[in-house]
């Protein structure tokens, strides 16, 4: 293979986007054992043409996981990695399930074309599939007296661990899951599903509970703010005055306004 060749397939990920007629975001990041979608958008030219995903830096070399017309009869909710092509929305979806680290790399969304002298149209992705903790949303409110529940994510090395929330800068605070998976008392509720979440709940929002606090499991944590604001005040209602019946009013007639002069 030629000088120029290898520069050329070097720099394929890095061409820009607006130059592609297929597109998608520049990385996703995953937990390990999580499922990950993604969407490859095209031209509408392309609605009839076959899709496909597959890992790898270049066309040349990249292992096919995925194609519209691969037509066997397996449940798409089995397997690892499916593809389901929109022609109306003019996007692709690509969904894999339960990655391990040593999945992280490039991918390819692809339109296959056809032909020796017109090359596909393809976009490159990177996928990162990461172990720890993040927290679905890490800013938390509610009013005060309310339920409020924050849900935590773990990746799958950490489906048996003790699971912990506690109040930042107050590790005594820390209530921990049983063997169970769970904890409860007056206030709080902590549920896990040894499947990569679990939930905390505050039963009845105090304003006392505004802080910064930690979702753990192992040696991994992710921060969470929960913040409390004070019950809305409702106005009394003013009862509305009644006043007597009073007799309807005379019309003013001549002899009544010189009567007044």
């Amino acid at each position: 293979m030629s000088q120029l060749s290898t520069i050329t397939l070097f720099l394929l990920p890095w061409i820009p986007a607006f130059l592609c007629k297929v597109t998608t975001e520049e990385e996703f990041a995953v937990l390990e054992g999580g499922s990950l979608t993604i969407p490859c958008h095209y031209e509408p030219q392309y609605a009839s043409y076959v899709k496909y995903w597959c890992q790898g830096r270049t066309r040349e070399f990249c292992t096919s996981l995925a194609r519209t017309d691969d037509h066997h009869l397996v449940d798409p909710a089995e397997k690892k990695v499916s593809i389901f092509d929109d022609p109306v929305q003019l996007v692709f979806t690509v969904t894999m399930k339960d990655l391990k680290e040593d999945e992280s790399g490039w991918y390819i969304c692809g339109v296959e074309i056809g032909g020796v002298w017109k090359a596909d149209d393809t976009t490159f992705t990177k996928v990162k599939v990461i172990h720890g903790m993040s927290a679905v949303n890490s800013m938390m409110s509610g009013a005060e007296g309310s339920a409020v529940t924050i849900e935590c994510l773990y990746s799958e090395r950490y489906r048996e661990s003790e699971k912990k929330w506690c109040r930042s800068g107050d590790w005594r605070s820390c209530l921990s899951t049983g063997s169970d998976g769970s904890y409860e008392d007056s206030s709080v509720a902590i549920r896990d599903d040894r499947t990569g979440a679990f939930t905390v709940t505050f039963k009845k929002l105090q304003m006392k509970d505004t802080a910064w606090y930690w979702c753990s499991a192992g040696q991994q944590k992710t921060a969470v703010h929960v913040l409390v604001t004070p019950q809305p005040t409702t106005v009394p209602t003013v009862p509305s005055q009644s006043f007597p019946d009073l007799p309807p009013a005379k019309p003013i007639t001549r002899e009544t306004w010189s009567s007044h002069r």
